[in-house]
């Protein structure tokens, strides 16, 4: 089993799958280890990537600019890495 978040020097680090092209944007929950996300943007020139990071930053009460892809950016399953924030403030903020 992955490990949901973990902590490095510059903020946690999140697994996501990202289902684009969604009927609306929602945090569907934990799977597996894994936070499932769906977004209405396609995944055309980065535009699902900057939906679920939007998406994701509003859920944890970051700026859009502390999310950032680290691994992914062109598939579905993504690692995200979250500027400021342990991965147990990740995990209460989403619970």
């Amino acid at each position: 089993m992955t490990r949901p978040a973990t902590r490095s020097a510059e903020g946690a680090t999140l697994a996501l799958r990202v289902q684009p092209r969604a009927a609306r944007d929602e945090i569907v929950g934990w799977r597996a280890g894994v936070l499932r996300l769906r977004v209405t943007a396609p995944p055309v020139e980065g535009e699902a990537n900057r939906a679920a990071g939007a998406l994701l930053a509003r859920a944890l009460g970051v700026p859009p600019s502390a999310v950032r892809v680290v691994r992914g950016e062109r598939g579905r399953d993504k690692l995200v890495r979250i500027a400021g924030l342990t991965a147990a403030d990740v995990r209460a903020r989403l619970a």
